[in-house]
């Protein structure tokens, strides 16, 4: 108990002098009576006041917590004998560390776009059957995180393997931090398992290719010329019955210069899809244009050592033993079911400290 104490006491690992003194300039800016005149410069200052009380409301709290902690020390030093004292101290000691590592966490996403929603998208590579299961299980999988978080996430488009499987899905996520978490998924996963599609029994491998992407604000600048949209409406897919949709209300948006394609068929209305799928596209043109910067960026510097952008971040393995393996951090663990199932914060905390780590 003592020594934890005095670790306690140290003040831990943050110091929030620095976030007060932001917090008190943003609101002295947003008590100006021609604040909301540029509301683009606005925005910005909301989200930054935003992020300041997300460190500064949760501290205060482990502060409260902290100094109840010293009293319970005090009343232990004069009656070490107290079994029920020592229980609670030991207990409150668990829920700071707890929250400590939580706070932590949060430290580590100081992104522009940490904060806001999220869209995954999850793409099977070549592998037919195989890797079409295999992108639904990851899709099961982040579901399963989403739930689990807290999160909200909306199914904006799937399409169906033709045996099994899907051939691509976009989830929308909604959630403080939820792209800050999920950029941590962004990448080629691989699986190796028996295929449950071969009458062999054989082993196979699959892979599958996610993307995320941050839900943009309003406030973003992203230019998309209407003449290069090419936009295509079409019957949502369901599972039939009494609320399935016999209009042509799904909407498909390819944009020409890029290439790339989105999709929704969430809402019954086209208006509210095609609005969704546009949400969608700005995303990913803003991912393009940042992938595009960082390629001139590496082009100026030179050939890195090692670049994973794009490229096989996490092993599944199924058989001949139990493993998912981060190649990036290293991080393991044989509970394979347990990750399938959405258990996957070791792997999106670790990678998420050691890149603020390399970043400093």
């Amino acid at each position: 108990m003592s020594l934890k104490c005095a670790w306690i006491n140290s003040g831990g690992i943050f110091d929030c002098s620095e976030k007060l003194k932001q917090q008190t300039r943003l609101e002295k800016k947003m008590n100006s009576l021609t604040f909301w005149d540029d509301k683009e410069n606005a925005q910005r200052v909301v989200n930054e006041l935003s992020e300041c009380r997300n460190i500064i409301v949760p501290f205060h709290k482990l502060e409260t917590q902290v100094n109840d902690i010293k009293a319970l020390a005090e009343l232990l030093e004069e009656d070490p004998e107290n079994s029920e004292l020592q229980d609670d101290a030991d207990h409150s000691l668990e829920s700071v560390d707890c929250q400590l590592q939580k706070l932590e966490l949060i430290s580590f996403l100081g992104g522009e776009f940490d904060k806001n929603n999220a869209i995954v998208s999850l793409h099977p590579g070549s592998g037919g059957t195989e890797s079409c299961d295999w992108a639904n299980m990851l899709c099961r999988m982040y579901l399963r995180w989403v739930e689990q978080k807290g999160f909200k996430a909306q199914i904006v488009d799937r399409q169906s393997g033709d045996v099994a499987g899907i051939k691509s899905a976009t989830i929308f996520v909604t959630g403080e931090f939820a792209y800050g978490f999920l950029k941590a998924e962004k990448g080629v996963h691989r699986l190796v398992r028996i295929s449950p599609f071969d009458s062999n029994k054989r082993r196979h491998t699959s892979f599958a290719a996610v993307e995320i992407s941050p839900e943009l604000d309003e406030g973003t600048k992203i230019d998309i010329d209407e003449r290069d949209l090419k936009i295509d409406t079409f019957r949502s897919s369901g599972a039939g019955g009494q609320h399935v949709n016999t209009t042509d209300s799904a909407i498909r948006i390819t944009h020409l210069p890029s290439g790339i394609v989105v999709a929704c068929q969430a809402e019954r209305s086209q208006h509210k899809n095609r609005a969704t799928a546009m949400k969608v596209l700005r995303s990913k043109l803003y991912e393009k244009q940042l992938a595009s910067f960082e390629e001139q960026k590496e082009n100026i510097a030179g050939p890195k050592e090692e670049n994973t952008w794009g490229s096989q971040i996490r092993s599944y393995v199924l058989h001949p033993y139990q493993m998912v393996k981060d190649l990036r951090t290293e991080v393991e663990t044989s509970d394979t079911n347990a990750v399938l199932d959405g258990k996957i914060d070791l792997f999106i905390e670790e990678f998420l400290k050691t890149d603020f780590e390399e970043g400093k």
